[in-house]
């Protein structure tokens, strides 16, 4: 049953709800809160960073003309409710589904989006480049960035806030949404009290009449004077830090007051001579009784019943890749005590909280902080540990340069884990594990694997950890393997050997990754047609197997290689080979299969490899057409 909502039904864009008075916003609040709850049941999605900033999403669009205003997320989880109230209500039951609205903010989607985000710690920096775009237009509108405490641990939040004060001479405001209580003392009134006068009208007067005078108080008078009213303000309200980097702090206010927020909201606003950050304190989850006191306070759900808050989770007999990899990690860490784990505020998502409760000492959480984890991983590599480097793909371009330079130039034994490699389904373009095949193999003495599937991703974990003077990295996607045996302890792997797994003698398909089933189906649709194909698992994407390579190149009439990753990688590699060996000389039909040269958006996984023509209907007729066959020809060798 649609949960009862009469006066969000009257609202429909906020500039609706600019004349709502407190006990109104109070109100729409709660029905923002029903419909988000009742919107995520039936999509699955992110529910409790939503359910925290409802309030905040609420005043914010009261007290600021957006779109005019310009209102910038951080991440985009909480963003559902700012979905709701910015004309997308009507959508809002197609989160995440193929055609449907992103679980994220998107500037194609709605200009009440002035800029996308999936990524955190990117608001301070964006919101940064609007006002000075602003100021240098001579134009007068407010710029608001709304962060999470858990992305100001990545230093880019940093970098923005130090250059905030010299790159913009106008409005500038920065909310910094404490969900955590990691950096905030309690909250009540005696907060909001302060808050609020420090806020308002008559101490800004105040302190702008003490400034006056010091200017004319000698240099080092008018600095100490200075000195004197931050550090006084910043021992009662906690603000010191942000005022040395230049930022005016007001807070912490509890995030769910409407009666104080909307007003300490109007009079920072108000506040024009530098930026300003409003620290605001809410409960991830706020509002929902099986949110509240969730672990994880419902960050990440599937479709879910709103009553008993049970989610409708699918029943699988395999485990997922990432358990799998958690599980041998573990296996390892009992036998050699110099291996540690790395992750990058991630710990259920690659894995690590399986490694974390056997070895908490072995286990590090940077943060968002993926350059940190990176070079950290160095540090602990050139001193003799094992580091294991667990970062999705898509999170891991955040420290290339890192890789690059900390890692690779030195040879150092880092392994990195990629999760999420391919198409991740519901979360779309922005966290797809595209491109890691092309940018990590490109590194010299980087060593490249990919997993066909949970035995294989055992075998490349044991050979990783096995590497002792140059980097390696292995890639695995979302989702559950293919229900193969894993050994009692995977014996690694031949460096740069691949294998043949289906022997044939027409067309040759060589698959990196998990797209071998698919490879093998397709293998089964040309026997069906009279076509002999061999199905080969290339394993390494660096070094190449290139014995391997050569001999299905010079013993078929095609070669087909098959990768879930973007143009310039896998396919690339083997061009560059047999073009470097003279295999291609001899009339050798070739065909490189990958992901198209667009960023996909969110669909069921199966549709988005549709889309790729990746699927076995895809590499089947891929090998016919490079024969010269159209399926209807095809006749038995």
């Amino acid at each position: 049953m649609m949960p009862d909502t009469p006066l969000l039904d009257t609202v429909k864009f906020p500039a609706d709800t600019r004349a709502f008075d407190i006990a109104q916003l109070k109100q729409l609040a709660q029905e923002v809160r029903a419909e988000t709850i009742d919107a995520v049941s039936v999509t699955g999605g992110h529910l409790g960073a939503g359910l925290g900033v409802v309030e905040l999403t609420t005043a914010l669009h009261h007290v600021f003309e957006t779109p005019k205003d310009i209102l910038i997320w951080d991440v985009g989880h909480q963003c559902y409710p700012h979905k709701i109230l910015t004309g997308r209500r009507d959508r809002i039951r197609t989160l995440r589904q193929g055609g449907g609205l992103s679980g994220f903010t998107k500037r194609s989607e709605s200009e009440y989006d002035p800029f996308g985000a999936a990524h955190a710690s990117t608001s301070i920096s964006a919101a940064l480049g609007f006002a000075a775009a602003r100021d240098q237009k001579g134009e007068k509108n407010r710029v608001v960035a709304v962060i999470g405490d858990g992305s100001m641990s990545a230093g880019m939040a940093y970098e923005a806030m130090n250059n905030a004060a010299e790159a913009t001479s106008g409005q500038l405001m920065v909310i910094l949404n404490d969900n955590d209580m990691s950096i905030a003392p309690p909250v009540g009134g005696m907060s909001a009290y302060l808050a609020g006068l420090v806020s308002g009208g008559a101490y800004q007067n105040v302190r702008r009449l003490g400034k006056s005078v010091a200017q004319h108080l000698p240099r080092p008078f008018r600095k100490a004077a200075k000195k004197a009213e931050e550090y006084a303000r910043g021992m009662v309200t906690g603000g010191t830090f942000f005022e040395e980097l230049g930022f005016y702090y007001v807070g912490p206010i509890d995030g769910h007051d409407m009666d104080n927020l909307v007003p300490i909201l109007k009079k920072a606003a108000a506040i024009e001579d530098r930026p300003v950050l409003v620290h605001v304190v809410t409960q991830k989850g706020k509002g929902y009784t099986h949110a509240e006191s969730s672990a994880d306070k419902l960050h990440a759900v599937v479709k879910f019943d709103v009553v008993s808050g049970k989610q409708a989770k699918a029943i699988s007999n395999t485990p997922s890749y990432t358990k799998v990899f958690g599980t041998e990690l573990i296996k390892h860490a009992r036998i050699d005590p110099s291996i540690v784990a790395i992750t990058a505020a991630m710990p259920s998502g690659t894995g690590l909280d399986l490694f974390g409760q056997a070895f908490p000492e072995r286990t590090y959480d940077v943060g968002i902080a993926e350059q940190h984890a990176v070079t950290f991983a160095a540090g602990l590599a050139a001193d003799g540990m094992k580091p294991v480097c667990a970062i999705y793909s898509t999170f891991l371009q955040r420290g290339y340069d890192q890789v690059v330079h900390d890692v690779a130039i030195q040879s150092l034994p880092v392994r990195f884990a990629m999760d999420r490699a391919g198409l991740v389904g519901s979360d779309g373009a922005t966290h797809a594990g595209s491109f890691d095949i092309g940018f990590m193999g490109a590194l010299p003495g980087m060593v490249l694997m990919a997993a066909a599937d949970e035995a294989e991703l055992a075998a490349m974990i044991s050979t990783s950890l096995a590497i002792d003077d140059r980097p390696s990295a292995f890639r695995y996607p979302r989702g559950d393997g293919v229900g193969v045996e894993i050994p009692e302890l995977a014996a690694p792997l031949e460096i740069g050997k691949g294998r043949i797994v289906r022997e044939g003698t027409s067309v040759a398909i060589l698959s990196l990754g998990t797209r071998l089933q698919e490879s093998l189906k397709a293998a089964d649709m040309l026997a069906a047609k009279g076509v002999s194909a061999t199905v080969a698992d290339a394993r390494f994407a660096k070094p190449l197997d290139a014995d391997m390579i050569l001999r299905l190149a010079r013993e078929h009439e095609a070669l087909i290689t098959v990768e879930e990753g973007a143009m310039g990688g896998f396919g690339a590699f083997v061009l560059q080979l047999l073009a470097e060996k003279g295999a291609l000389d001899g009339g050798l039909k070739i065909r490189t299969l990958n992901l198209p040269d667009v960023f996909q958006d969110q669909d069921a996984p199966m549709a988005m490899y549709a889309q790729a023509g990746l699927n076995a209907e895809h590499i089947a007729a891929a090998a016919l057409q490079s024969l010269g066959v159209s399926a209807s020809q095809a006749v038995r060798a």
